[in-house]
């Protein structure tokens, strides 16, 4: 791993092999280093990164990643590392104050200092950036051209914190800049990607401690978590991921339960929910998420089923997390994509529709039979017709498509006015 989430870059296992990219000093491997107190011999399981190899490391804790070289200067045979790819997110760097700091708020010294208090400080101020220089001076502020005076290298910022010498709080006319929101007890994200730390990181977290960050992306198919950093020692401290429309636990992990090196939840809004009891302390946790967008296009019945069979393993799984402390993974389907279903009323509609057309069909080829069926009549058919009658009185036929046929007698006003085919001259 390249990059750097802890604030002296303990957990740096890159391949750096010399003090600096350009123009630095070689290590040495810390199998051949018997004479160093730091080697193989002395901590032969990979302890703190070491192995046969003479990458830059920090078994120690010290403030930054170092190695034993070669040629020692003043008695020193050993060199701190400038590697630019190890800088925990929300460590904006290292800049020059050029005899004026490069945030202007407010500022207070302390022989207490850590890289959390100051960042407190300033927060409780709210101030977006907090800055050590020398170990025990703190400045806020919200100066967006914090880098007017020129960066430094991280390794003219290693100055020890008065209040924690394993984190580095500033040099001699040099502040390391933080943006205020590590370490912060909740906190709302909406970008696709960013990296969310335990409360009072760097620092140990504090007891007694409640904390809510919402993480909510929309559009989003899925969110992956990758734990780059996990020290939670007691089974009772705890950081559960919630579905954030429905509450429900979906992973639960503790000093017992460890989570795994990376998962996803199928859901574009989740919340992240840590809790400490009143006893133990530990480092915390660093988690980076990133959210992803995908276009799926599926048939309607597999999407109703596939959402089906979501929403019964869903169940299944809250009654499981209701019964114990399992850890769960993926446990639902998005809110915000919800299947294609046909209403109801335009399947009445369509079926309404069909059975006029047939009717309609129906009546057309009736009347059509019926027509044919009254055809001209015979001189002698006319006769007899007559003879069957009463005079001034015919027969008429009405059609009415809509209901039925009607046979019925009519009497016309005179003989005159009878103009129908069916009577004879």
């Amino acid at each position: 791993m390249d990059e750097c989430y802890t604030a002296n870059g303990a957990d740096y296992r890159g391949i750096q092999n010399q003090t600096s990219v350009h123009a630095g000093r070689p290590c040495l491997f810390w199998n051949e280093t018997f004479q160093h107190p730091y080697n193989t011999l002395k901590y032969p399981n990979g302890e703190g990164g070491l192995g046969e190899h003479n990458y830059c490391r920090n078994p120690d804790g010290d403030v930054s990643p170092w190695c034993y070289i070669a040629e020692c200067e003043d008695g020193v045979y050993w060199k701190y590392c400038e590697i630019p790819s190890c800088r925990m997110p929300g460590n904006l760097g290292c800049y020059k104050d050029n005899g004026d700091p490069p945030l202007t708020g407010i500022s207070e010294t302390s022989n207490k200092l850590t890289i959390q208090t100051c960042i407190s400080f300033c927060r409780n101020q709210q101030f977006k950036f907090a800055g050590m220089e020398s170990g025990y001076a703190c400045f806020c502020g919200n100066n967006p051209d914090y880098w007017r005076y020129g960066e430094a290298v991280s390794t003219e910022c290693n100055n020890v914190c008065f209040g924690d010498h394993t984190q580095p709080c500033g040099g001699d006319g040099r502040v390391i800049l933080f943006d205020t929101l590590i370490g912060a007890c909740g906190g709302n994200y909406t970008s696709p990607t960013s990296v969310i730390y335990s409360p009072d990181f760097p620092d140990t977290y504090a007891t007694g401690r409640v904390c809510y960050w919402t993480i909510q992306i929309p559009g989003a198919s899925q969110i992956q978590f990758d734990f780059t950093l996990f020290d939670i020692r007691d089974s009772t401290d705890m950081v559960e991921v919630l579905d954030g429309y429905t509450y429900h636990v979906l992973a639960r992990f503790d000093g017992r339960n460890r989570p795994p090196v990376s998962f996803n939840v199928s859901l574009d809004f989740v919340i992240l929910y840590f809790f400490s009891d009143q006893i133990n302390q530990a480092q915390g946790f660093a988690v980076m998420y990133r959210a992803t967008k995908e276009k799926l296009h599926r048939d309607i019945t597999t999407v109703n089923q596939k959402f089906t069979e979501v929403i019964t393993e869903q169940a299944n799984l809250h009654i499981n997390a209701a019964q114990s402390s399992k850890i769960l993974y993926v446990i639902t389907t998005s809110p915000s994509h919800p299947p294609s279903i046909m209403p109801e009323w335009t399947v009445y509609g369509l079926t309404a529709l069909l059975i006029l057309t047939v009717s309609a069909i129906l009546a057309k080829i009736l009347l059509h039979f019926i027509m044919k069926s009254h055809q001209e009549p015979s001189s002698a058919e006319i006769g007899d017709f007559h003879q069957g009658t009463t005079a001034g009185e015919i027969w008429s036929i009405f059609y009415k498509p809509s209901t039925s046929i009607s046979i019925f007698k009519k009497k016309f006003k005179s003989q005159q006015d009878d103009c129908n085919l069916l009577v004879g001259n």
